[in-house]
């Protein structure tokens, strides 16, 4: 008699379990599909430019301060998002890559950057250079069509076309050493090209930091060779206020080569008016018909030309007469130049003028 009502009463919890779990999913559904449409005692200001928008209406504090503040934030803010969608909607569309996307307008509303600006990246050297010119930039693509592998490979980088280093048969120049080894050489060239690179990457570095860098050739290496290290010197040498003028010499010290005036050539950026004068005095002798002549150039030369004939026939006359006598001996009479040598040629007989001197 007793399990009868056993059953009815499992069956009646079981009954009111099932009703609960179907009512909490419904109102799980409606929570997640509730409508587009949200009503506000006033109205939002959006700016869909910074896709912000901001509530005025008033928040009681007693849902600020009830159990479920949790609940009542995340409903605030859908019911926001979902405006701030509406306003978004009403924006002129278009579609891309099958999606449609929204124009936004400019901002209106100055938000706050947490860290300053980046600044602009100072030219380089390059960079001034081609803005004086007016040379622009063009875009190039990153493949091009290789010929002899019949396929598309990259312009610059790994597996670029037209890689001389990869090349298996290499045709030696005639003035080449027949001995030496072409790939080798390539490769070498290819090294010191990418050091430039890199030399002239940080040099611009450097200059947009302002800080001095040493000169070419200067660099601390392991091991530096006898001439590096008396480049060196030389430069640290020259570097006073005098330009070396009063340094002494170190002992068993060579004077270096090549030490005289260095070329002048016009800076690349700055006042391009001498240039613009230089080209236009150099069209003005292209387009005359009788070209411009320097006459003391000229003369100079001439005057030039006619002393060397005039020593070359001297010295073939000399040629031809001949030696009186022993140079290197004593004569008894006073030379013909009146030296004190005894001889007709002795000491006092006037040096030759090396050739080509005056």
């Amino acid at each position: 008699m007793w399990e009868k009502p056993r059953c009815v009463f499992r069956t009646k919890m079981a009954s009111c379990s099932i009703e609960d779990v179907l009512a909490k999913a419904e109102r799980d559904e409606a929570e997640k599909l509730k409508g587009i449409t949200v009503n506000k005692d006033l109205d939002l200001e959006f700016d869909p430019g910074n896709l912000l928008a901001f509530d005025k209406n008033r928040i009681d504090s007693r849902d600020l301060k009830d159990i479920k503040r949790e609940d009542f934030l995340r409903s605030l803010a859908r019911d926001n998002t979902q405006l701030l969608i509406n306003e978004i909607w009403k924006l002129p569309t278009e579609r891309v890559d099958q999606v449609i996307v929204a124009k936004l307008p400019d901002p209106t509303t100055l938000l706050p950057r947490q860290k300053p600006a980046p600044k602009p990246k100072p030219p380089t050297k390059w960079e001034q250079f081609a803005k004086l010119k007016g040379i622009q930039k063009k875009k190039k693509t990153n493949l091009v069509w290789d010929e002899v592998h019949k396929e598309w490979k990259r312009r610059w980088g790994y597996k670029r076309a037209k890689d001389d280093t990869k090349e298996w048969l290499i045709e030696v120049p005639e003035s080449a050493d027949p001995n030496e080894d072409q790939f080798a050489k390539k490769n070498k060239a290819k090294k010191e090209r990418v050091a430039r690179n890199e030399y002239n990457r940080l040099k611009n570095i450097a200059r947009a930091q302002k800080i001095k860098v040493p000169g070419m050739g200067l660099a601390p290496t392991p091991q530096q060779s006898k001439a590096e290290l008396a480049q060196a010197v030389n430069i640290a040498k020259i570097s006073t206020a005098s330009v070396g003028k009063f340094q002494d010499n170190l002992p068993k010290e060579k004077t270096p080569k090549n030490t005289g005036k260095k070329r002048k050539f016009q800076p690349l950026i700055g006042d391009f008016s001498s240039e613009k004068q230089k080209q236009l005095d150099l069209l003005k002798v292209m387009d005359s018909k009788r070209p411009r002549l320097d006459m003391t150039k000229a003369v100079n030369k001439q005057m030039r030309e006619e002393d060397m004939e005039s020593r070359q026939k001297n010295k073939k006359a000399f040629g031809k007469k001949g030696r009186r006598g022993n140079m290197s001996g004593k004569g008894k009479g006073k030379g013909k130049a009146g030296g004190k040598g005894k001889g007709p040629q002795g000491k006092g007989r006037k040096p030759q003028m090396k050739q080509g001197k005056r």
